[in-house]
């Protein structure tokens, strides 16, 4: 696994030095060390960092915090701030901007470390959230569009286009379903009857109560089992669908 990028964004170079090494300590990658809000930004767009510590309180004429929003409006990078002031008011200007952290000078090691593993975590939540979305409006908006022959699956918290001609049978299992598709198999809470209303019946076919194939992928019948062309997949048929399937295929 890679490590985690981050930028800190630190005007006391002592201050700066001490943080960059607890990051080492702690196994992060520091991308660079810059002191102003002006240098935030312009290293974010250069590095593009998995997460930003950020001082509020910068030399120059960008604060930290109008550096942060703008790091948030061109990149979409968490943010945590570190500042010596806990005030209320610039904890009230800091909020506006969405920090994913918040932390007072001095902070301890283990306190530095569970902060950015937290901003992590839900960045990603968020960002996965925010896919899902964005997919679901795009179906709205393209609902006439040619997604009918495909489908998407939802897999390892992220949504991922299949086309209904890789899609080579399916199986049910004990809890889970499994989509075999040419070179990959997801693995994804779901039903045989939800699964089967989604796929175009012309193109898919149940033979069983845990399996659906694809009419074109059979390569030979020879009854209670069935043979798909790739790999010389054997399937059973089970004898309720055994007249569906006779009736599907071009039987002469």
């Amino acid at each position: 696994m890679s490590k985690t990028n981050i930028l800190i964004v630190e005007d006391e170079s002592i201050v700066a030095k001490d943080i960059q090494h607890s990051l080492k300590n702690l196994g992060y990658n520091v991308v660079g060390i810059v002191p102003t809000g002006e240098g935030a930004v312009a290293t974010a767009v250069e590095k593009t960092p998995d997460l930003v510590l950020m001082d509020i309180m910068l030399k120059g004429t960008m604060s930290g915090i109008d550096a942060a929003q703008e790091i948030k409006e061109k990149l979409n990078i968490p943010v945590i701030f570190l500042t010596a002031y806990a005030d209320q008011i610039t904890f009230n200007k800091a909020k506006i901007t969405e920090p994913y952290g918040y932390l007072i000078k001095p902070f301890k090691e283990i306190d530095l470390h569970t902060s950015i593993e937290m901003a992590i975590y839900k960045h990603e939540k968020v960002s996965d959230v925010e896919k899902e979305r964005d997919f679901l409006y795009s179906l709205v908006e393209n609902k006439e569009s040619s997604v009918k022959d495909s489908i998407f699956i939802r897999a390892n918290s992220r949504l991922t286009k299949v086309k209904n001609k890789d899609i080579v049978f399916i199986e049910a299992l004990k809890d889970y379903v499994t989509v075999n598709a040419i070179n990959t198999r997801y693995t994804i809470h779901s039903t045989m009857k939800d699964i089967l209303v989604k796929l175009p019946p012309t193109e898919f076919i149940r033979i069983h109560r845990s399996f659906i194939v694809r009419i074109d992928r059979i390569a030979a019948i020879e009854y209670p089992n069935l043979i798909l062309d790739i790999d010389k997949k054997v399937l059973p048929i089970g004898g309720s669908y055994r007249n569906d399937l006779l009736n599907k295929i071009n039987l002469i």
